[in-house]
Protein backbone atom coordinates (compact mmCIF):
# COMPACT_ATOMS: atom_id res chain seq x y z
CA UNK A 1 0.00 0.00 0.00
CA UNK A 2 1.34 3.33 -0.78
CA UNK A 3 2.25 5.47 2.25
CA UNK A 4 0.07 8.49 0.78
CA UNK A 5 -2.94 6.75 1.35
CA UNK A 6 -2.03 5.70 4.61
CA UNK A 7 -1.56 8.43 5.64
CA UNK A 8 -4.28 10.36 3.96
CA UNK A 9 -6.57 7.47 5.96
CA UNK A 10 -4.71 7.63 9.29
CA UNK A 11 -4.53 11.26 9.48
CA UNK A 12 -8.57 12.11 9.64
CA UNK A 13 -8.68 9.05 12.45
CA UNK A 14 -6.14 10.63 14.30
CA UNK A 15 -7.87 13.90 14.31
CA UNK A 16 -11.48 12.58 14.95
CA UNK A 17 -10.37 10.55 17.95
CA UNK A 18 -8.34 13.30 19.50
CA UNK A 19 -6.35 11.15 21.99
CA UNK A 20 -4.02 13.77 23.09
CA UNK A 21 -6.99 16.24 23.95
CA UNK A 22 -8.64 13.23 26.07
CA UNK A 23 -5.87 12.70 28.44
CA UNK A 24 -7.12 14.74 31.37
CA UNK A 25 -10.42 13.58 30.85
CA UNK A 26 -8.94 9.76 30.67
CA UNK A 27 -7.02 10.82 33.67
CA UNK A 28 -9.91 12.69 36.28
CA UNK A 29 -11.83 9.38 35.20
CA UNK A 30 -9.57 7.24 36.49
CA UNK A 31 -7.32 8.90 39.26
CA UNK A 32 -8.29 6.90 42.34
CA UNK A 33 -7.11 3.83 40.19
CA UNK A 34 -3.92 2.05 40.90
CA UNK A 35 -1.58 1.38 37.84
CA UNK A 36 -2.81 -1.69 37.15
CA UNK A 37 -6.19 -1.11 37.60
CA UNK A 38 -5.63 1.67 34.97
CA UNK A 39 -3.47 -0.32 32.76
CA UNK A 40 -6.39 -3.18 32.28
CA UNK A 41 -8.96 -0.32 32.37
CA UNK A 42 -7.05 1.06 29.03
CA UNK A 43 -6.60 -2.39 27.47
CA UNK A 44 -10.53 -2.79 27.72
CA UNK A 45 -12.12 0.22 26.18
CA UNK A 46 -9.07 -0.06 23.42
CA UNK A 47 -10.34 -3.32 23.01
CA UNK A 48 -14.21 -2.48 23.09
CA UNK A 49 -13.40 0.61 20.39
CA UNK A 50 -11.44 -1.73 18.41
CA UNK A 51 -14.59 -3.76 18.34
CA UNK A 52 -17.23 -1.70 17.71
CA UNK A 53 -14.98 0.01 14.80
CA UNK A 54 -14.72 -3.34 13.21
CA UNK A 55 -18.23 -4.08 13.32
CA UNK A 56 -19.28 -0.85 12.14
CA UNK A 57 -16.96 -0.89 9.50
CA UNK A 58 -18.32 -4.08 7.74
CA UNK A 59 -21.71 -3.74 8.88
CA UNK A 60 -21.86 -0.24 7.79
CA UNK A 61 -22.89 -0.74 4.44
CA UNK A 62 -25.25 -3.41 4.89
CA UNK A 63 -26.86 -0.90 7.24
CA UNK A 64 -27.48 1.73 4.65
CA UNK A 65 -28.35 -0.87 2.10
CA UNK A 66 -31.34 -1.78 4.03
CA UNK A 67 -32.58 2.09 4.98
CA UNK A 68 -31.88 3.22 1.56
CA UNK A 69 -28.87 5.36 2.47
CA UNK A 70 -26.17 5.87 0.02
CA UNK A 71 -22.73 6.56 0.98
CA UNK A 72 -22.77 10.64 -0.09
CA UNK A 73 -25.76 10.48 2.11
CA UNK A 74 -23.56 9.93 4.90
CA UNK A 75 -20.95 11.71 4.00
CA UNK A 76 -22.84 15.08 3.48
CA UNK A 77 -24.93 13.61 6.55
CA UNK A 78 -21.71 12.77 8.93
CA UNK A 79 -19.85 16.19 7.72
CA UNK A 80 -22.76 17.62 9.43
CA UNK A 81 -22.37 15.82 12.91
CA UNK A 82 -18.97 16.30 12.63
CA UNK A 83 -19.29 20.08 11.88
CA UNK A 84 -21.22 20.37 14.66
CA UNK A 85 -19.14 18.25 16.94
CA UNK A 86 -15.87 20.29 16.40
CA UNK A 87 -17.70 23.86 16.73
CA UNK A 88 -18.78 23.00 20.39
CA UNK A 89 -15.74 21.72 21.13
CA UNK A 90 -14.12 24.76 20.10
CA UNK A 91 -17.02 26.96 22.03
CA UNK A 92 -17.68 24.75 24.86
CA UNK A 93 -15.43 21.73 25.23
CA UNK A 94 -17.19 20.48 28.25
CA UNK A 95 -19.93 18.89 26.17
CA UNK A 96 -22.00 16.11 27.27
CA UNK A 97 -20.37 13.84 24.42
CA UNK A 98 -17.39 14.06 26.56
CA UNK A 99 -18.69 14.50 30.00
CA UNK A 100 -18.71 10.82 31.50
CA UNK A 101 -21.06 10.04 34.17
CA UNK A 102 -19.35 9.79 37.39
CA UNK A 103 -20.67 6.55 38.71
CA UNK A 104 -19.31 4.86 35.74
CA UNK A 105 -16.27 4.02 34.08
CA UNK A 106 -14.52 1.31 31.76
CA UNK A 107 -15.36 0.73 28.38
CA UNK A 108 -18.25 3.16 28.53
CA UNK A 109 -17.77 5.78 28.78
CA UNK A 110 -13.98 5.74 27.79
CA UNK A 111 -13.91 2.98 24.97
CA UNK A 112 -17.23 4.53 23.18
CA UNK A 113 -17.97 7.24 23.14
CA UNK A 114 -14.45 8.41 23.52
CA UNK A 115 -12.08 6.95 22.08
CA UNK A 116 -14.61 5.85 19.08
CA UNK A 117 -17.80 8.29 19.34
CA UNK A 118 -19.77 9.57 16.18
CA UNK A 119 -17.28 11.31 14.51
CA UNK A 120 -14.56 8.83 13.92
CA UNK A 121 -17.03 6.33 13.24
CA UNK A 122 -18.15 8.12 10.38
CA UNK A 123 -14.18 9.04 9.73
CA UNK A 124 -13.80 5.06 9.41
CA UNK A 125 -16.56 4.88 6.97
CA UNK A 126 -15.46 7.32 4.75
CA UNK A 127 -11.92 6.65 4.72
CA UNK A 128 -12.78 2.79 3.49
CA UNK A 129 -15.10 4.79 0.62
CA UNK A 130 -12.17 6.81 -0.43
CA UNK A 131 -9.18 4.45 0.55
CA UNK A 132 -10.36 0.66 0.83
CA UNK A 133 -10.87 -2.09 3.38
CA UNK A 134 -7.42 -2.28 4.18
CA UNK A 135 -6.53 1.34 4.31
CA UNK A 136 -9.04 1.73 6.74
CA UNK A 137 -8.02 -1.13 8.79
CA UNK A 138 -4.41 -0.18 9.10
CA UNK A 139 -5.46 3.78 10.15
CA UNK A 140 -7.84 1.88 12.63
CA UNK A 141 -5.52 -0.51 14.06
CA UNK A 142 -2.51 2.19 14.03
CA UNK A 143 -4.32 5.16 15.79
CA UNK A 144 -6.00 2.49 18.50
CA UNK A 145 -2.64 1.58 19.25
CA UNK A 146 -1.43 5.10 19.73
CA UNK A 147 -4.54 5.93 21.77
CA UNK A 148 -3.60 2.63 23.63
CA UNK A 149 0.21 4.35 23.90
CA UNK A 150 -0.47 7.31 25.50
CA UNK A 151 -3.32 6.24 27.73
CA UNK A 152 -0.87 3.90 29.31
CA UNK A 153 1.73 6.70 30.00
CA UNK A 154 -1.40 9.82 30.04
CA UNK A 155 0.37 10.90 33.69
CA UNK A 156 4.07 11.58 32.30
CA UNK A 157 2.20 12.99 29.04
CA UNK A 158 0.48 15.24 30.72
CA UNK A 159 2.94 16.40 32.84
CA UNK A 160 5.85 17.20 29.46
CA UNK A 161 2.41 19.08 27.85
CA UNK A 162 1.09 20.52 30.73
CA UNK A 163 -2.93 20.78 31.44
CA UNK A 164 -3.20 24.05 29.40
CA UNK A 165 -0.90 22.62 26.85
CA UNK A 166 -3.05 19.49 26.66
CA UNK A 167 -6.42 21.85 25.65
CA UNK A 168 -4.38 24.00 23.29
CA UNK A 169 -3.88 20.69 21.31
CA UNK A 170 -8.02 19.73 21.88
CA UNK A 171 -8.59 23.43 20.40
CA UNK A 172 -6.14 22.66 17.40
CA UNK A 173 -7.47 19.09 16.38
CA UNK A 174 -11.75 20.42 17.11
CA UNK A 175 -10.55 23.04 14.08
CA UNK A 176 -8.65 20.37 11.64
CA UNK A 177 -11.83 18.39 12.53
CA UNK A 178 -14.09 21.36 11.30
CA UNK A 179 -11.79 21.34 8.20
CA UNK A 180 -12.34 17.65 7.74
CA UNK A 181 -15.65 18.04 7.83
CA UNK A 182 -16.06 20.80 4.90
CA UNK A 183 -14.51 18.64 2.93
CA UNK A 184 -16.62 15.38 3.48
CA UNK A 185 -19.88 17.40 2.90
CA UNK A 186 -18.33 19.06 -0.26
CA UNK A 187 -17.50 15.98 -1.52
CA UNK A 188 -20.74 14.46 -0.83
CA UNK A 189 -22.08 17.20 -2.31
CA UNK A 190 -20.25 17.18 -5.57
CA UNK A 191 -20.97 13.42 -5.92
CA UNK A 192 -24.39 14.56 -5.65
CA UNK A 193 -24.33 16.81 -8.45
CA UNK A 194 -22.27 15.14 -10.46
CA UNK A 195 -25.06 11.99 -9.95
CA UNK A 196 -27.53 13.91 -11.64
Amino acid sequence: MDVKVFFLSFIPLFVAIDVLGLIPLYLSLTQSMDKNARNKLTTDASMTALIVSIIFLFGGKMIFNYLGITENDFRVGGGVVLLVIAVVDLINPATEERRAPSQTVGVVPIGIPLIIGPAALTTILIDVDQYGYFAAILALLSNLFIVWLVFRNATHLLGLMGEAGSKAVAKVAALFMAAIAIMMIRGGLTSMIKGF
